[in-house]
């Protein structure tokens, strides 16, 4: 063990440059960081570090090391997330994770969650990352497309998530309300950053809008939501945000096409869990009032 309280010294020091923010990333003191290089390098036999006025650069035989001591710590990360999710009883921390457009559904069933079983501490994690399950980053995942496809997941089809087109009052009065989708071209829109989103309705949205028409661009959908809201123009915005704003008007009834299925996903070390299997059912019967 203290060989590995060595390398994991040697692998913050890499990965901060510098001894103080490898103490303060461990929590000890710089005296330690410096006794542990000086203990593994002698053990070893070789310099793992060049030492200069900045801090400490990796040598080759440290960037060797750096990538063993990476993968350990990963799998030690991974044993820790496991291990967490175990037990007999709701208590501790549940980690669900899902894009930010599902909040408005999604944050008020943990709240009830969290209201019957005290003892636990929920942690919601929202955004376009995929979290590796298999690395306990999270208990359960929602995520929308695809069916996710890794062997190692249980995937389960939760809903439907429906988007649609909506324009605020404010624009409609400006600039007026297409009738049809063939005059969607004459209007301003509003859309993601990136022109490979695999979003279904941004694909759509390409196809049929002319580029100069996007008139604003972001990275985030609750961006493009406030976006639409303010007025800067049309844009997608899922059925379940739009109905906390009463100011946006869905123009057409969705389609289809621009639908995004839901997809409950766990670890399958972790699904028959007790503590997942009940967030699992509830959640499931909460969804049937949605």
């Amino acid at each position: 063990m203290s060989t590995w309280d060595e390398i994991r010294t040697a692998y913050h020091v890499a990965r901060m440059g510098t001894v103080s923010g490898a103490a303060d990333a461990l929590g000890v003191h710089h005296a330690t960081v410096i006794r542990h290089i000086d203990a593994l390098e002698a053990r070893l036999g070789v310099k793992l570090f060049q030492r200069h006025a900045r801090g400490y650069t990796a040598t080759e035989a440290g960037l060797d090391l750096l990538q063993v001591a990476q993968a350990t710590d990963d799998q030690f990360t991974q044993l820790v997330g496991r291990i967490r999710g175990r037990g007999d009883e709701v208590s501790g921390e549940l980690v669900v994770t899902s894009l930010t457009s599902v909040s408005p559904r999604l944050t008020p069933v943990l709240a009830r969650f969290q209201a019957l079983y005290p003892d636990l501490i929920v942690r919601y994690i929202t955004g376009d990352t995929v979290l590796r399950l298999e690395y306990g980053e999270a208990h359960v995942a929602v995520r929308a497309g695809r069916a996710p496809d890794n062997p190692d997941n249980v995937v389960q089809p939760f809903v439907p998530q429906e988007i649609a087109l909506y324009a605020s009052e404010e624009y409609i009065a400006r600039k007026g309300r297409p009738e049809r989708i063939d005059d969607l071209g004459e209007h301003d829109f509003v859309t993601l950053d990136s022109s490979e989103s695999r979003a279904p309705f941004a694909r759509w949205l390409r196809e049929k809008v002319p580029s100069d028409r996007f008139v604003f661009r972001g990275t985030d959908n609750r961006v493009l939501r406030d976006a639409v809201i303010a007025g800067v123009g049309i844009g997608f915005v899922s059925t379940w945000d739009a109905e906390r704003y009463p100011g946006l008007v869905r123009l057409f009834e969705p389609l289809d096409d621009w639908a995004a299925p839901l997809w409950l996903v766990t670890h399958v070390d972790l699904h028959r869990t007790t503590k997942v299997q009940t967030f699992l059912k509830f959640l499931k019967a909460e969804a049937k009032t949605w």
